[in-house]
């Protein structure tokens, strides 16, 4: 009798126990979508990270991307399409993470078209022709020289611009600021400082759209 008391005793424990946990489970957020520590929150926004949309808009998009990388070029449109949903209240901010083999060169040609004013048609031109200069993942740089140049861009002078130390500094941060952010594979995903839990269109539409509900109009 007394072996059935405590085991009745204990199974009730165990189960008390098992609720008190699922309780907390819900009741916590998800660590993997909570805002970033300030060390890690510093490093997401650079001052020379190309943006697009206001300045002061409530919601910031921030995505790590490498302009060879398949994904990166499949999700452009699907981020150019959340924008469009509520371009006064949205910002995106881009930041390089050149993993593929031959990717920085094409990211300082980026970086060489902001010299002149033309960072956006260069990234939509160099993505929607993506296939012609990569190779079985590995960015073949010496091939985007006629998609840029139909994009309106002064080749000579891109080349010239390229060799600047600043880009170079560039493409270094935001490598560092990668690591440090523990960006493994592009795109990866922040929108006010909260990283994406889950990768996919959807989890990334649901997220920038609970962050509009709650952020000052």
């Amino acid at each position: 009798m007394k072996q059935k008391t405590l085991l009745g005793l204990a199974l009730a424990c165990l189960f008390g126990a098992f609720i008190l946990a699922t309780l907390i489970y819900n009741i916590e957020p998800d660590a993997d979508s909570a805002p970033l520590p300030p060390a890690q929150l510093a490093a997401l926004q650079r001052a020379h990270a190309p943006s697009l949309g206001p300045a002061e808009a409530p919601v910031t998009i921030v995505e790590f991307l490498d302009p060879a990388c398949e994904t990166c070029a499949a999700f452009y449109p699907i981020v150019k399409q959340i924008l469009a949903t509520d371009p006064q209240r949205l910002r995106l901010v881009v930041r390089y993470a050149p993993f593929h083999k031959g990717s920085d060169q094409v990211v300082a040609a980026l970086e060489a078209a902001r010299r002149q004013d033309k960072f956006w048609p260069a990234l939509e031109a160099l993505l929607a022709r993506q296939r012609d200069w990569v190779q079985n993942h590995v960015a073949q740089p010496e091939r985007i020289w006629p998609i840029l140049e139909r994009a309106g861009l002064d080749l000579a002078r891109l080349r010239a611009d390229m060799a600047a130390p600043e880009i170079g500094r560039v493409i270094e941060q935001d490598l560092l600021d990668a690591q440090l952010l523990q960006v493994s594979k592009t795109p990866d995903f922040f929108v006010n400082g909260r990283p994406l839990a889950s990768f996919g269109e959807e989890p990334l539409r649901e997220l920038v759209a609970e962050t509009l509900r709650h952020a000052k109009r």
